[in-house]
């Protein structure tokens, strides 16, 4: 008998220990691991940027399955993490308990300081340092095979009359490794390193392509947002979000542009459309923290909620 209380002491200690590792394991999927058991306090979210603060207050959602709309920055995001399932019966399955609804409004009283004192914060810790695991191809995007031994001609807007890369002569071989997030008015979306090197994120027209596809992202429209926007600082618009970062263009605090949606790998893209100084329609990529679409907390969830619901 105390053999049998022994061995049943240690089956339990060994489930404990395996929990405890699985939980620590787990915790770094979280950008606050305890958010949903520990108030928070001012001081900790002010050791945070402006943007990584909107993703820790998505996570309290996040948790409880909250469905974020298709394609946009949070829903990219939290689709990637495997804690991460989407309920569209969230409220009545999952409410918020008191901690995480105190928390909920700390954040975004945070967030109301940091703009009122035109402090963001850059400096402070970001949710990308965070999240980065060696990522090279932009979430989303997934491999496509094609028929072999063709070129096909590719351009930074899904038309042939918008800027095109290589000194207008961009092409991508269907030899090599092919990625793509979808397709747009029979424009595809892809992703793929060029014989220089570096990496070209473009659309090719999918009437080009000959023979079959095989990827099931082939024929996945995209969700774009379409926002009006500003630049907040100097920087470079680029085809290129992975390795070399070659410039298409320059980019000046207070130029306009469209916001089409945001992706990451090791960093935080904002995906934008603009005109090129000969008038041309160009797409790229300029980090995310470079960019105002005057939203606010309006992309964040938990607007008009009341706090110490349980």
């Amino acid at each position: 008998m105390k053999k049998l209380a022994g061995l049943f002491l240690a089956l339990v200690l060994l489930c404990t220990s395996y929990a405890t590792v699985a939980s620590a394991a787990g915790d770094h999927l979280y950008l606050i691991p305890d958010s949903n058991s520990r108030k928070l306090t001012r001081e900790e979210l002010w050791e945070w940027n402006y943007e990584s603060l909107g993703y820790i207050l998505n996570e309290i959602f996040a948790r409880h399955g909250y469905v974020f709309k298709s394609g946009e920055r949070y829903d990219n995001y939290f689709s990637t993490m495997p804690w991460y399932k989407p309920d569209p019966n969230w409220r009545k399955n999952s409410p918020l308990n008191s901690v995480e609804w105190y928390n909920e409004g700390l954040v975004k009283d945070v967030r109301q300081e940091m703009r009122d004192s035109k402090n963001y914060n850059k400096g402070g810790k970001s949710v990308w340092t965070h999240y980065s695991s060696g990522f090279d191809v932009l979430q989303g995007f997934d491999f496509v095979e094609f028929k072999k031994q063709q070129k096909l001609a590719v351009y930074s807007a899904p038309s042939e009359f918008s800027w095109r890369g290589a000194n207008g002569k961009a092409v991508v071989g269907t030899a090599g490794a092919v990625y793509s997030d979808g397709s747009e008015r029979g424009w595809l979306l892809v992703m793929y390193e060029t014989n220089k090197g570096g990496v070209r994120v473009g659309y090719i027209n999918k009437g080009a392509v000959k023979g079959g596809v095989k990827g099931d992202v082939y024929n996945q429209e995209l969700t774009f947002g379409y926002l009006p926007a500003a630049v907040t600082a100097d920087c470079t618009l680029t085809d290129d979000p992975v390795g070399r970062s070659t410039s298409i263009m320059s980019l000046r605090a207070g130029d306009r542009v469209t916001y089409l949606t945001s992706y990451f790998n090791r960093n935080s893209w904002a995906y934008v459309e603009t005109t090129t100084p000969e008038g041309l329609t160009c797409r790229g990529f300029i980090p995310s923290d470079c960019l105002d679409t005057g939203m606010d907390d309006k992309d964040v969830v938990g607007e008009g909620e009341e706090e110490g619901n349980g």
